[in-house]
C-alpha cells in the first residue's frame, strides 16, 4: 500500500449531517489513519441555492463531536472558482470540451453550456469492495460539465479537486458508482492520476428501504443522536459495523482498534441495516464503561443530581442507569417524575396502600410491624440486604404482596418503582422510618 494515502470527505451542505455521511467520513478517516495518510474535509457547495451555512456548521461540529479530525479543510468549492475556470479553459483548448448553445428550459431562449466531448469507449475500474466494474460510456453522449465558464457542475468540480488535492482513494456510497465513468474520463482528459475506488453499501431501514430524511425524518441526522444523549464512542463503533466486520465475534471496538483492523476486504456489498435498538445497546455498553464517577459527571449534564445528598446520589445512579440506554432517556424519565421519590412522596391514599385482596386494618398492622422490624437494624448496617433479611420472614408469613406493596408505596408513592429494599437503602434508615410513619398516619 502506498504510504501517501489521501482520502477526502466531501459533503454538500444542503441538509443536516446524515448518518450515511457519518459512515462515509468514518471509513475515509479509518483508512487514512491506518496508512498514516491524509484526511481532507471538502465542502462541495457548488449548489448555491441549496447550500446553507447552518448545514456546513452542523457537519463541521458533527465531525468535531465524533473526534474525526481532518488534516486539511474545510476547503470550500465556492472559493475555488478560478481553479475550475482554468481547467475548463484547458479542456476547451485541448478539444476535450466545447461550448454549446442550448435551449434554456426555465428561462426560454438559449444559453451557453460547456459539454465534455465523450470519446465513446469502454471504461473499467477495480473497485476495492465490488471487484471489476465496466461501463460503456457511449450512452453518456457528450455530457454537460458547466453551466458557464464560471459555473462548474458537481461532477467536474469533484474531478478537478480530486486531481488537484492528490486524492488516492475515493471512498463513497454505492449510489455514486454511476458517476465514476464520467469522472474517470475527465480525470484522464485533465492528465490526472486515477484514484482507487471503494463504493460502500447503502444504509437501509429495517424494511430495507434507503434511509432518507424525506421518509424517515430527523432520525437520519447525527444531531438527533447527539441530542438524545448518545456517546460518540457508541456511535462510531456502531457506524463502523454498518457494512464492515472484523471477521470475529468481537463487537466493541475503540477508535484505535477500528483503525488497526479496518480493511476493505471485510466490507460487505449488500445494504447495511440501521437499527436504533442495536445502537442503543452499544450505547448502554459504553455507558457502563464510564464507571461510577464518569456516569455521575455525564448524568449531571442531563439531570440535577447536584441537588441530592452525596450518598443518595451515588445510590441513585445505578437505579437510573438500569432503566435507560441513553442519557437523554434519563432526562426524560427525570422530567416525567420517575425518580421524584428522592425528594418525597405526595398524594398517597388508603386505597393506594392496600394490596389487592388485603384490608385497611391488615395494611395498617403490616406498616406498624415493618417499622418495628426496621428499627432493629443498626444505622450503619441499614442496606437493601439487611432490610430484606429483617422483613422477609414476616412478609412470607403474612403474604408478600400484602406486606411489601404498602412498603413500596410508602417509600415511593408509585405503583412502579425499584423494589422496596432498594428504596429503603437509597433513602436511608431515618427517612424510611419517617415515610412508614407518615403512611400509618393516613389510617388514623
Amino acid at each position: 500500500m502506498d504510504n501517501n494515502v489521501v482520502t477526502r470527505f466531501p459533503p454538500s451542505p444542503t441538509g443536516f449531517f446524515h448518518v450515511g455521511g457519518v459512515r462515509t467520513a468514518l471509513f475515509n478517516y479509518l483508512f487514512a489513519r491506518k496508512h498514516a495518510g491524509k484526511f481532507i474535509l471538502r465542502i462541495e457547495d457548488t449548489d448555491k441555492e441549496r447550500s446553507k451555512k447552518e448545514f456546513e456548521d452542523d457537519i463541521v461540529s458533527g465531525l468535531a463531536w465524533l473526534g474525526l479530525t481532518y488534516d486539511e479543510g474545510p476547503i470550500r468549492q465556492s472559493g475555488r472558482t478560478e481553479i475550475y475556470r482554468a481547467q475548463l479553459e484547458k479542456l476547451i483548448h485541448s478539444g476535450n470540451a466545447y461550448v454549446s448553445k442550448e435551449k434554456d428550459v426555465k428561462e426560454g431562449g438559449r444559453q451557453e453550456v460547456i459539454r465534455f466531448k465523450n470519446p465513446d469507449r469502454r471504461i473499467f475500474f477495480d473497485d476495492l469492495i465490488r471487484g471489476r466494474i465496466e461501463f460503456d460510456t457511449t450512452e453518456l453522449a457528450d455530457f454537460i460539465i458547466a453551466k458557464s465558464i464560471d459555473e462548474p457542475l458537481y461532477h467536474f468540480a469533484v474531478v478537478v479537486d480530486d486531481v488537484d488535492m492528490g486524492i488516492t482513494h475515493v471512498i463513497r456510497g454505492e449510489e455514486h458508482i454511476s458517476n465514476t465513468p464520467r469522472q474517470i474520463l475527465m480525470i484522464e482528459a485533465l492528465g490526472g492520476k486515477r484514484p482507487e475506488y471503494a463504493h460502500l453499501p447503502l444504509i437501509l431501514d429495517k424494511d430495507r428501504s434507503k434511509l432518507s430524511k424525506r421518509k424517515h425524518g430527523e432520525c437520519v441526522s447525527l444531531r438527533y443522536y447527539i441530542e438524545k444523549g448518545y456517546l460518540r464512542e457508541a456511535v462510531i463503533n456502531y457506524m463502523a459495523l454498518l457494512g464492515w466486520n472484523s471477521g470475529t465475534n468481537k463487537e466493541l471496538f475503540s477508535i484505535d482498534e477500528l483503525i488497526q483492523n479496518f480493511d476493505f476486504g471485510k466490507v460487505q456489498k449488500s445494504g447495511a441495516i440501521f437499527d436504533e435498538t442495536k445502537l442503543a445497546w452499544f450505547n448502554k455498553q459504553y455507558m457502563l464503561k464510564l464507571g461510577e464517577d464518569g456516569l455521575a459527571k455525564k448524568l449531571e449534564d442531563y439531570i440535577p443530581l447536584g441537588t441530592l445528598e452525596e450518598t443518595m446520589r451515588q445510590k441513585l445512579i445505578p437505579i437510573i442507569i438500569e432503566r435507560v440506554s441513553t442519557f437523554g432517556e434519563a432526562k426524560i424519565l427525570w422530567e416525567q417524575g420517575e425518580f421524584s421519590y428522592v425528594k418525597g412522596v405526595d398524594g398517597i391514599t388508603r386505597e393506594n396502600l392496600v394490596w389487592k385482596d388485603s384490608t385497611e386494618e391488615a395494611t395498617k398492622k403490616h406498616l406498624h410491624a415493618l417499622q418495628s422490624l426496621l428499627l432493629t437494624i443498626p444505622d450503619e448496617a441499614f442496606t437493601k440486604d439487611t432490610v430484606k433479611s429483617a422483613v422477609w420472614e414476616y412478609a412470607s408469613k403474612e403474604g408478600r404482596g400484602a406486606v411489601l406493596w404498602p412498603l413500596r408505596m410508602s417509600l415511593s408513592g408509585k405503583e412502579k418503582s425499584p423494589d422496596p429494599f432498594v428504596l429503603a437503602d437509597l433513602l436511608g434508615k431515618a427517612e424510611t422510618l419517617r415515610r412508614l410513619q407518615a403512611a400509618q398516619n393516613i389510617f388514623t
